[in-house]
């Protein structure tokens, strides 16, 4: 972790306390210059000497939180910090210790300190700095703007910060300034092949394929461009109506990285926009050799399969994808939730939360919604408890907001379960009356119809889910192509 230090220099805080000591009791003076001298044990137990005297003088705490943050005792430096924020609540070299350790270690803490240190401070750069970075991991990207940009000069001396900003201009819809940030950062480390890849990126987001060529191709053609340079790259070349060198350079990441499923899926697209349809089934099928219980390959797989009428197989292979990965059935609206609390292999834990807010919101379609999508996922038995009450959220979700598309789905796939086909059924061509591009009522449907005599809608059906998820998969890789992620743990520096 980058320490936070290089946001608030240490040194700046002895400075504060120095001129105050200037004007203030002899008493601090000698510590200070302990601090100075970088002799901090000797500071803090001249602090503590000092504290005997005079236990409500904020600036003695301060400095022994000084000292101890400097030994690394940083829960002993916070309780010297915070000792003197109770006698002075806006004694500010106070503060931006207690921030400096909280914002370290990742405390929610630090954003209410540094927020009380710009209202004392509106034009503190340093603080601005470390708001802008706690709203960009947060997810707070509108709040992350108007902080990274109060930090002024700051900011272009801390490049991962700038890249927060960055990431976060592109974000909120600013996509211009955004181009700048990742420029500047591209320009400053032109060997950095993170950086250059951000900006190729983002160039392609904006239909600049020719720039974005030229920012990557240095990258390119080292000896080793990694997988993801890789990756980008053919979706560039492909940009520029270079098919072979997009092909090639696919090849070879899938040489370089075998069991990597997004580069089968990447090749099965390019395979899927030239008509090379068995071109792209081979690819797929080397991919399943390796990686025979990915449920993207079979996806991909049966795409290809409905364009060349082979439906048996296009059905098999959605059949497959369904009982490999049965989370799929569950909207991405439901998935999200899941990614928002954590709690995606946890729905126990997920399911508290929506109950939750549903007692305060009872009749919340949505909440309803999540709720029977949540219990579905857990599979439970036909008939038991959590099946009925997850019939009963839907049931109720679509009452009070029959256009909610997910609630169809859930319900259609609790009613195939129970083997009320006739009811399925129902509930997928109410669900593509909304949503013509539904996935899982198309998939359920077509379950559905083997169950009956109808089957001569199938072959329609599966084309419309073809097109439905090959349109799906190229908007998954774009979002996953121009996604510029800052590690969730990382620091600016």
């Amino acid at each position: 972790m980058t320490s936070a230090r290089r946001f608030g220099p240490f040194a700046a805080l002895l400075f504060a306390l120095g001129l105050s000591a200037q004007t203030g009791p002899d008493r601090s003076a000698p510590i200070v210059a302990a601090l100075r001298a970088r002799d901090f044990e000797v500071a803090v137990q001249l602090s503590r000497e000092a504290l005997a005297q005079s236990p409500s003088d904020p600036q003695l705490w301060t400095l022994q939180g000084i000292g101890l943050s400097a030994e690394k005792q940083d829960k002993e430096a916070l309780a010297a910090f915070h000792r003197a924020l109770r006698i002075s609540p806006d004694y500010l070299p106070a503060l931006e210790g207690a921030a400096q350790i909280a914002y370290e270690s990742g405390d929610k803490e630090a954003e209410l300190l540094l927020r009380h240190i710009v209202r004392l401070k509106p034009d503190e750069q340093t603080s601005h700095a470390m708001l802008g970075a706690i709203a960009s991991r947060t997810g707070n990207c509108a709040q992350a703007v108007r902080d990274f940009e109060q930090s002024g000069p700051l900011l272009d001396s801390q490049p991962a910060a700038l890249r927060q900003y960055g990431v976060c201009l592109i974000s909120v819809k600013q996509s211009d300034k955004a181009l700048s940030v990742f420029q500047k950062l591209a320009g400053r480390e032109p060997a950095d092949s993170g950086a250059r890849r951000d900006l190729a990126a983002l160039q392609l987001k904006l239909g600049r394929p020719q720039e974005a060529l030229i920012t990557l191709k240095p990258v390119l053609e080292t000896s080793a461009p990694d997988i993801r340079t890789m990756q980008l790259g053919a979706a560039v070349y492909e940009a520029n109506r270079d098919t072979p060198a997009a092909v090639k350079l696919l090849r070879d990441a899938i040489v370089e990285d075998p069991h990597k499923v997004a580069l089968y899926v990447d090749f099965a697209n390019l395979a899927f926009s030239h008509q090379s349809f068995q071109t792209g089934i081979d690819m797929i099928n080397v991919g399943l050799n390796l990686q025979p219980n990915a449920a993207p390959l079979y996806l991909a797989r049966g795409v290809l399969y409905v364009q060349l009428a082979d439906f048996d197989r296009a059905e098999a292979d959605f059949e497959k994808a369904e009982q490999l990965d049965p989370h799929q059935s569950i909207s991405a609206a439901a998935q999200g939730m899941a990614v928002e609390e954590q709690n995606q292999n946890d729905p126990d834990r997920a399911l508290a939360v929506v109950k939750s807010k549903l007692v305060k919101k009872p009749d919340d379609a949505f909440l309803l919604y999540l709720e029977a999508a949540i219990l579905a996922q857990k599979a439970p038995a036909t008939g038991s408890p959590e099946f009925r009450h997850a019939m009963q959220s839907a049931k109720k979700a679509i009452a009070i907001q029959n256009t909610l598309v997910g609630a169809h789905d859930v319900l259609a796939k609790l009613y195939l379960q129970s083997g009320q086909t006739e009811a399925a059924m129902k509930e997928c061509r109410e669900a593509l009356r909304n949503d013509a591009r539904d996935q899982a009522a198309l998939y359920h449907l077509i379950v559905a119809l083997r169950k009956t005599d109808h089957k001569t809608e199938i072959p329609d059906l599966l084309k419309r889910l073809a097109e439905a998820r090959q349109e799906a998969t190229r908007e998954e890789a774009e979002q996953n192509r121009y996604k510029l992620v800052v590690d969730s743990g990382a620091r600016p520096n």
